[in-house]
């Protein structure tokens, strides 16, 4: 067997051990029924794939990274910052579509999609990007050239499937979050949260 050589810096970098991104949650009860339907789409798929948990559902508005041994202070201040300067009334977000994330014949996510359902989404995705960007911390996270899709995943490792209609999920969206995310831990933590103006 040859005799492997090490080379300075070209070690293996760290493994991401924790990240942090922007989200909003479904309400309590709308979150149990799309935990329910993400089942019988498993059921029906015939897969071992389990559905998130109905307390993991969210949609994602900002990704600001994945960090190796905990998440920089810098970042999650610059975060803190965007957040508090938003500005936006709440909105009522609606998915009307089951859509794979599924590159075949590889298995991907399946995910809840919307149309013009989910503008506000957009508008608070929107608003988040250039409030970190002029935070500062935030732009080497984050990219406006990076295409947005609003999306709900209800489970892994499902086969791919055409897009398909069904009956509308919505919820009123009255507050986003700050999460760290303890990755391979399925774990998300709520670092802070914030009402949208307007909110009762």
């Amino acid at each position: 067997m040859p005799e492997q050589f090490w080379l300075p810096g070209l070690e293996a970098p760290p493994t991401p051990t924790d990240g942090l991104f922007f989200a909003v949650f479904p309400d309590t009860q709308t979150a149990t029924g799309i935990a329910k339907f993400a089942q019988q789409l498993c059921v029906a798929a015939r897969v071992r794939s389990k559905p998130l948990a109905a307390g993991r559902l969210h949609v994602t508005l900002q990704h600001l990274g994945n960090f190796a041994g905990g998440l920089p202070q810098a970042r999650v201040d610059a975060a803190m910052q965007a957040a508090a300067a938003i500005r936006m009334e709440p909105f009522t977000v609606e998915f009307d579509s089951v859509v794979s994330f599924a590159a075949r014949p590889r298995a991907g996510p399946l995910v809840l999609g919307g149309g013009e359902g989910v503008a506000g989404l957009h508008a608070l995705h929107e608003a988040l990007l250039a409030a970190l960007l002029d935070a500062g911390g935030g732009a080497a996270a984050v990219s406006p050239a990076v295409s947005y899709t609003p999306h709900v995943t209800l489970a892994y490792g499902m086969p791919w499937a055409a897009t398909r209609a069904i009956e509308p999920v919505s919820w009123n969206v009255r507050e986003f979050a700050l999460m760290h995310s303890l990755l391979g831990r399925t774990r998300h933590v709520a670092l802070a949260r914030w009402r949208l103006a307007g909110a009762a």
